[in-house]
């Protein structure tokens, strides 16, 4: 069975013969894999089971260790390598959005690296990918603080402003599907460690309808819809079946009973991730993580319909001791 078939499986919530995973890194720690196994290219030999695309949107170099991104947002890397801080809004005044063009999504360029990339992984599972995807592109473009006040004190502004990225989207959707995709990810972080960022009100106001367009239109090229949303947004689960999710990820143990979520909800959806990054693998033995990799592919792997993972990627100070467990047993199966 290839990885591509046996996570169709697992999301068609069917046993499958081993539990799918993916396990993915920070950038500091991928470098401390490399040197624990004196080999460069180390992550070959996992055994992962998923491969993204998605456009090649321009990034471009504002000074050193700040990048701007296709959308004029400012990015501090300075500490943060993997994603950074934004350090600017491109929407300061509201009456900039009447004048802010959006990028273009039908140069071909774009897309021109896909079908190699496709070729490169065929026999992974391959997602078409948006991160940052709604509620978080509004945030980074206007800034956390005002599109909060917004949704409170000007709501057609917000609708203004989020039909505008919804529109983007789907013509980034439509351009993705139409190449030989397995599946279709969003990302969209709408928790914290302790509930909604929005609230449940306001996330149903704004954000519900508009992701429910975005996935009816990746079903509609008979693809799965994937959502990654970190925090504690388990809340929101019929609000997301009924929307048209599929496979639900970072399925956070910190904010969430991942084994109660499997039962209450594990008919309608499937769950990528699992394992803690808060606490078992950064500060966990070996052992601890052996055990706990282990009772997840047991219990939630049960009649499918879970993709086994560290609920992100692999933060900073992370053991490579650990690390090397957990590969070691998802091999093991």
């Amino acid at each position: 069975m290839t990885c591509k078939e046996r996570v169709k499986k697992a999301i068609a919530h069917e046993q499958t013969d081993i539990v799918p995973y993916q396990i993915g890194f920070t950038i500091p720690v991928y470098k401390s894999m490399q040197e624990y196994y004196k080999d460069p290219g180390f992550e070959a030999g996992i055994g992962n089971h998923l491969a993204g695309v998605e456009a090649a949107l321009k990034w471009t170099e504002a000074k050193p260790d700040f990048l701007q991104d296709a959308f004029g947002v400012i990015w501090d890397k300075s500490v943060d390598k993997d994603i950074g801080v934004v350090s600017n809004a491109v929407i300061a005044s509201k009456k900039d959005l009447d004048s802010y063009r959006f990028p273009d999504t039908r140069g071909k360029d774009l897309y021109a690296h896909i079908p190699a990339a496709i070729n490169s992984c065929k026999d992974f599972f391959i997602l078409g990918n948006i991160g940052f995807s709604l509620f978080e592109r509004a945030w980074t473009m206007r800034g956390m603080e005002n599109l909060l006040m917004d949704m409170v004190t000007d709501e057609g502004f917000v609708d203004a402003l989020l039909d505008r990225i919804l529109e983007f989207n789907l013509s980034l959707v439509e351009e993705q599907v139409k190449f030989p995709l397995d599946g279709f990810m969003f990302g969209d972080d709408w928790g914290q460690q302790h509930g909604l960022i929005t609230g449940p009100k306001l996330w149903r106001r704004f954000i519900k309808p508009r992701i429910a367009k975005m996935y009816a239109r990746v079903h509609r090229a008979g693809l799965p819809v994937w959502i990654h949303s970190c925090g504690d947004v388990d809340e929101l689960f019929p609000d997301l079946i009924e929307a048209g999710l599929d496979v639900f990820n970072p399925f956070q143990p910190e904010v969430m009973d991942v084994y109660e979520m499997k039962k209450k909800f594990g008919g309608k959806l499937s769950f990528y991730g699992g394992l803690s990054t808060q606490k078992i693998l950064p500060y966990g033995t070996p052992d601890d993580v052996r055990r706990e990799t282990k009772k997840l592919m047991k219990e939630i792997g049960r009649d499918g319909g879970y993709i086994l993972a560290p609920a992100h990627s692999i933060p900073r100070g992370t053991p490579p001791e650990n690390i090397a467990a957990l590969i070691e047993t998802v091999n093991k199966q």
